[in-house]
């Protein structure tokens, strides 16, 4: 299995993609499947990661740093600095819950860490290791994250050049960066039914054995 992803701008909000698009897109799939015997699945998830653990961790250093000068430039009792360390922190772990703080306090590196174990937790789920022939490809997309990435499997990826699943993924979040995200989601589709076609057409293995639609996570 091969991994090409992309950091870039990817839609807001779940839900984004309407519901006449994702026909759209369930078409593009169709038809792909038609054309070869390898497997395409689009996964798009809302989120990777609850990533609940930053506003918990962040409010708990504060609260212990905001003590310090209360213990030396005050005169406040330690039983008031205690309770004044328990408010902010329950403030402030309700404030930093808020879903546009909470993703701001996680590291890029960490958000893409976990966009990424996601993709390979759907790329196991969906069955797409499991293809005769090793020719399963899962297109993946997550947003809270801004990430998305191509998981090829063994034979796919030995056929194809490692810079051409880069390429795709360019394309594909290029075109979501601008708005237009299923006309990406179907470029992406469209390009890697082709590569599968040349290398794997209708006849050469089991054709169609996976899910023929986008899947949407929420």
């Amino acid at each position: 299995m091969t991994t090409r992803h992309a950091h870039r701008p990817t839609p807001k909000a779940a839900g984004f993609i309407p519901t006449a698009d994702e026909r759209r897109i369930n078409k593009a799939i169709n038809d792909v499947e038609n054309s070869t015997s390898g497997e395409v699945v689009a996964v798009v998830t809302s989120e990777s990661d609850s990533y609940l653990f930053a506003p918990i961790l962040w409010a708990a250093l504060i609260a212990l740093v905001v003590a310090w000068p209360l213990i030396y430039l005050t005169w406040m009792p330690v039983q008031w600095i205690y309770i004044v360390q328990i408010g902010i922190f329950a403030a402030l772990t309700l404030l930093l819950s808020l879903r546009p703080l909470r993703y701001a306090l996680v590291p890029k590196s960490i958000k893409h860490e976990r966009a990424h174990a996601r993709a390979v937790e759907q790329f196991l789920v969906q069955n797409l290791h499991t293809t005769e022939g090793r020719t399963g490809v899962l297109i993946f997309v997550s947003v809270a994250e801004r990430f998305a990435e191509i998981l090829a499997d063994s034979a796919i990826h030995k056929a194809v050049p490692a810079d051409t699943w880069q390429s795709i993924v360019d394309e594909m979040t290029a075109e979501i960066q601008q708005g237009r995200t299923a006309d990406g989601f179907i470029r992406a589709i469209e390009t890697t039914g082709k590569l599968l076609a040349k290398h794997f057409p209708p006849g050469t293995g089991p054709d169609n054995i996976l899910t023929n639609h986008l899947i949407v996570l929420n």
